[in-house]
């Protein structure tokens, strides 16, 4: 799933995105963790990874995003 980074906290690791349809998600340290991101801007595309209705993976469009 692609969405566009609407926040993120270099200090707590955690954002939110903008789903394609306008909706809103959250994504903990855990999300971001997972990838091998340093950080994100706003604006900037990215690929989730979701598991049980929650972000579990966070990466840019480019890379490839595992099964979670």
């Amino acid at each position: 799933m692609q969405a566009t980074v609407r926040s993120f906290d270099e200090t707590t690791r955690s954002g939110t995105v903008f789903l394609d349809d306008g909706t809103v998600l959250e994504f903990g340290a855990p999300a971001f963790d997972a990838g091998p991101l340093l950080l994100l801007r706003t604006g900037q595309r990215v690929n989730l990874g979701m598991s049980g209705g929650e972000i579990a993976y966070v990466t840019l469009s480019t890379f490839p995003v595992p099964e979670v």
